[in-house]
């Protein structure tokens, strides 16, 4: 399974330096009703990333992605576009920085998460992981990266399982660490999220860049 884990580390990796959901989660955690709304999102988060991940094995795998010329070729062209586009997300993100000394902008949406039901938690947890362009293309490009290797079906869902623990690592830890950690985790997570607003832009554009040079890399050898 050492192949599978492997093929996927680099895609966990990305999902899990997420800044916004990082951020949206935290401010479930000083919500109202905090101690359902955090675990419920993080719920939300795994089974996204869980159908996508798993939808995308099972198509690949049902192509024979592992032996099929024309199916390696396609994800393949895949990759490089995906690539592509996590390249045009850099430079759009590093364009639009908020300049030297200004605040930086969160989204609107972020100021009515105070008033969240436990449904619209599982729900938003459920689309910043599964429908949320970056998640979902690299779910999607870590499942079809397991069906090209052409493992054993054990191996391919024990690596699928590492690939959304790993994603939702920077998700679970801020979960776990307010449920026991008490004011000290408080007073840590309210500082972590305000560096995670400042930085959030250089972040997400040294991410998108290496994201982008990685799946590019990956899917030319075997076009070539």
């Amino acid at each position: 399974m050492g192949e599978g884990i492997s093929a996927i580390l680099g895609f966990a990796v990305g999902v899990a330096v997420s800044p916004v959901p990082i951020i949206a989660v935290i401010l479930m955690l000083f919500s109202e009703r905090a101690r359902v709304n955090g675990p419920i999102f993080l719920v939300g988060w795994v089974v996204a990333l869980a159908v996508v991940s798993g939808v995308a094995y099972a198509l690949a795998d049902g192509g024979d992605a592992s032996t099929s010329t024309s199916s390696a070729d396609t994800i393949a062209w895949g990759k490089i576009v995906f690539g592509l586009l996590f390249l045009l997300l850099a430079v759009r993100t590093w364009r639009r920085r908020p300049a030297p000394g200004a605040e930086a902008e969160m989204p609107a949406w972020m100021a009515g998460i105070d008033g969240f039901t436990p449904g619209k938690a599982l729900g938003f947890g459920v689309l910043l992981a599964g429908v949320n362009p970056k998640n979902l293309m690299l779910a999607i490009a870590a499942g079809t990266a397991v069906a090209t290797l052409g493992l054993p079906t054990g191996q391919a869902i024990g690596s699928l399982v590492v690939f959304v623990v790993l994603a939702s690592l920077t998700i679970g830890a801020p979960v776990g660490y307010y449920l026991v950690g008490g004011q000290k985790a408080k007073d840590a997570l309210t500082e972590l999220k305000g560096w995670l607003s400042v930085h959030n832009d250089a972040v997400m554009t040294v991410l998108f860049l290496v994201l982008g040079a990685d799946l590019i890399a990956k899917g030319l050898p075997p076009l070539t």
